[in-house]
């Protein structure tokens, strides 16, 4: 208990919280002036923010020597430890992986089962969002791009997109797994990996009709991002 009380009084600052996500989303290494720079904060102010996530271990350091001379600075990145706060104590992730590894213990047809039910995820998350917004119809391919980031932000997956407007190419970055706890093995990952390509599919299909996503890169083989790519058409409707 007390640990939890420790966590939740370090991310109620919202500086501090905004650090943290300004850490996922830009998954590189910084330091306390990068942070103060992008924050308009003072340097201590900002080791002393670093240093309380470093606490709860969301984020590491390390030294680093610039090339100038002089002592060793540090640099702070994101660590693999992921927190979960429930109230009395669920373990969701264990779930999750006995489901899904029951689904794969079913062979093909279990992994069939586990992607379109992943795909029928998105497509209701999407439809969700247009109920929600009452509305359907839009401008441009920005507009529909921003429902995308919008309705997969709310996943907590850090979307980034990079967006070609002549060509309708969408490309997608996720900053954020939410399922890197529970894959362990390269079995696990590719099951686990194409049943999140299906979700964001179901995603797209209902804000680009006839489009196909298609997976570039992923996490689990050592990539920063898992990136995606769509020739998107229904630009507009």
């Amino acid at each position: 208990m007390e640990n939890v009380l420790k966590i939740t009084n370090v991310l109620a600052d919202p500086t501090r919280y905004s650090i943290y996500e300004y850490l996922i989303t830009n998954k590189k290494a910084v330091d306390v002036q990068e942070i103060a720079d992008q924050f308009s904060i003072h340097p201590n102010v900002a080791r002393l923010h670093l240093s309380k996530l470093e606490e709860i271990k969301l984020i590491l350091s390390f030294s680093y020597k610039s090339g100038k001379g002089g002592r060793p600075s540090r640099k702070y990145k994101l660590s693999n430890y992921a927190i979960e706060l429930t109230f009395p104590y669920r373990d969701y992730a264990l779930l999750a992986k006995i489901a899904i590894e029951s689904m794969a213990s079913l062979g093909e047809a279990g992994k069939v089962a586990l992607y379109n039910t992943g795909r029928k995820f998105g497509e209701e998350l999407s439809q969700r969002y247009f109920i929600k917004n009452n509305t359907t119809t839009f401008s441009s391919l920005y507009e529909k791009v921003n429902v995308v980031k919008e309705i997969t932000s709310s996943c907590g997956l850090y979307p980034s997109f990079d967006v070609n407007e002549e060509s309708n190419v969408v490309q997608l970055a996720i900053n954020n797994c939410p399922f890197k706890e529970i894959i362990h093995s390269g079995d696990e990952y590719s099951s686990i990996c194409n049943m999140h390509l299906s979700f964001l599919q179901g995603i797209f299909e209902e804000v680009f009709p006839g489009t196909e996503l298609k997976e570039l890169e992923i996490m689990p083989t050592g990539c920063e991002q898992c990136i995606y790519q769509a020739t998107v058409t229904n630009v507009t409707n």
